[in-house]
């Protein structure tokens, strides 16, 4: 488990937070759009939406953790700061 810790990513996370309060308002209708039975590309490209966002917001937060926490991190824990990353990028 990666040790949790407090920062400032500063502009990063303000764009990220508001990228993912666009993707729940987003995905909080997809349900409504089943029960009315709405054409089903619609409701895909609603997923497809939220993808694209929480995406967006990931790339915002690993750009702030990059430019921000990553150097310091290497400093202090060099290997599980590398752990860390290959998790991130899904890397075994």
């Amino acid at each position: 488990m990666v040790k949790q810790i407090l920062h400032k990513h500063g502009e990063e996370n303000l764009k990220a937070q508001k990228v993912i309060n666009m993707a729940v308002g987003s995905i909080s209708k997809i349900p409504g759009m089943v029960l009315e039975k709405r054409y089903c590309p619609e409701i895909i490209q609603q997923i497809d939406s939220v993808i694209g966002l929480l995406k967006s917001a990931r790339a915002e937060l690993l750009r702030g953790h990059l430019d921000s926490c990553l150097s310091e991190r290497l400093k202090n824990d060099k290997e599980g700061t590398i752990k860390e990353l290959l998790k991130i990028y899904n890397i075994k």
